[in-house]
């Protein structure tokens, strides 16, 4: 049988060097190379989603590729894809980057510039690892999904916006339609999920930041159990820690809730930190919740155009959420596009705050009434970004928890605060 081989190189001359030396390899079939990282985890998801036996056996990864670092990606298609072997190519194979590769799930690793020798002797012993753990699971290889969960950035335009109730009403919405949902306060240092849903909590996303090997257990430990459902991972109490938290913590424990939860939602707040900016970066759906005034606006363009200059995420690849909307406000969501360039929600969250204070009051969102307008607004936005499974949104459709739900999905890329 064949053995499938998928490069993951971005630079042109070293994919023509890896390619020509992958097509003489003996029983080897090469898979078109793909160019960064985001276009290989949507390869191998699109291939598992129809068979886990349409999955290339061998992953190979340049250490340069991008924009997520070479042992980042490395981390995350272990995670979502464990019967896929992958190997490194470096130009630095010393002792110490090759224990790192090997902690972050690469098989192996091959120095530049590349030997034929060598290259076949790691790709013939990764192929046989790949075919053994597949062979050794049988039947139960299904498990291995590899598509992963769906993960959802929301930030501010600026502070006050609404960020954090649209991810929590996201969340929930996602949850009550029979979806594992984790809900993450990346809002490292003024977070306020815990204050909205009314939770006393000890452990934090700071406990998971040094922790190299994110097991179910670890994971299961630091999150808190919600009486709706929801997986909760806090930001810390002491929003100095929230330091703690680095871009590469940040990619490992997405990652690592991707894999464990079909949807995972986290509040980025208003403020773009290394944390906030590899979360944006790493998410199918970001959105940037604004409110049709002038300041904020300008917020919203102000932000877009950092995150592009970053390389975070380009202006079409992000959604905007217009809240407190009015149809006697001089801007409306066709301006917002055109201000900002980014795409702009079909769902507009009204100004209905009055609605909402009691429950904000007494931390008690997860309570509002499934008859009020923002609540609808906001779980109508759940189902237009495919959060809610859609035999749930049309069960509930006339009960009013999803009544305008059914706008299907907008098909966006990969794609603080009180609404309202």
């Amino acid at each position: 049988m064949p053995t499938r081989i998928l490069p993951a190189v971005g630079d042109p001359d070293a994919v023509r060097s890896i390619t020509t030396l992958l097509s003489q390899l003996p029983d080897a079939e090469p898979v078109a190379p793909v160019t960064d990282s985001t276009q290989l985890v949507d390869t191998l998801a699109r291939l598992a989603a129809e068979s886990v036996d349409e999955l290339p056996e061998v992953v190979i990864v340049h250490e340069r590729i991008g924009p997520v670092p070479a042992l980042e990606l490395i981390r995350e298609v272990a995670l979502r894809f464990p019967a896929v072997g992958v190997i490194l190519v470096t130009s630095d194979p010393g002792p110490g980057l090759f224990q790192a590769a090997m902690d972050y799930g690469a098989r192996g690793l091959v120095a530049l510039p590349l030997g034929y020798e060598e290259l076949a002797s790691r790709v013939q012993a990764v192929a046989q690892w790949s075919v053994g753990v597949r062979r050794h699971l049988g039947s139960a290889v299904d498990v291995f999904t590899g598509a992963g969960g769906t993960v959802v950035t929301v930030s501010g335009a600026k502070g006050g916006v609404g960020a954090t109730m649209t991810a929590i009403q996201l969340a929930l919405a996602a949850q009550a339609s029979g979806r594992p949902t984790a809900l993450v306060d990346m809002d490292l240092q003024a977070g306020d999920v815990a204050s909205y849903l009314d939770v006393q909590f000890r452990r934090s996303v700071v406990d998971l930041a040094t922790i190299t090997d994110l097991s179910p257990r670890v994971l299961a430990d630091a999150v808190f159990r919600h009486d709706t459902g929801l997986a909760l991972l806090l930001a810390p109490g002491e929003g100095e820690r929230g330091e703690e938290v680095t871009d590469r913590a940040t990619r490992q424990i997405v990652s690592a809730l991707r894999a464990r939860y079909e949807v995972v939602v986290l509040d980025c707040g208003a403020q773009l930190g290394g944390a906030g900016a590899a979360a944006v970066e790493m998410a199918d759906s970001a959105l940037l919740v604004t409110t049709p005034d002038v300041v904020a606006v300008r917020g919203a363009k102000r932000a877009v155009r950092m995150w592009d200059r970053l390389q975070i995420r380009k202006a079409e690849e992000t959604t905007v959420v217009v809240n407190r909307h009015t149809r006697a406000t001089e801007i409306q969501p066709p301006l917002i596009q055109k201000i900002t360039g980014t795409a702009v929600a079909a769902t507009t969250v009204p100004a209905n705050f009055k609605e909402l204070q009691g429950a904000v009051d007494a931390g008690r969102v997860h309570e509002l009434d499934s008859r009020g307008t923002v609540k609808q607004a906001l779980w109508a936005l759940a189902g237009e970004l495919g959060l809610v499974r859609a035999a749930e949104a049309d069960h509930r459709k006339g009960g009013g928890r999803f009544r305008g739900g059914d706008r299907g999905s907008v098909g966006f890329r990969r794609r603080k605060d009180g609404a309202g």
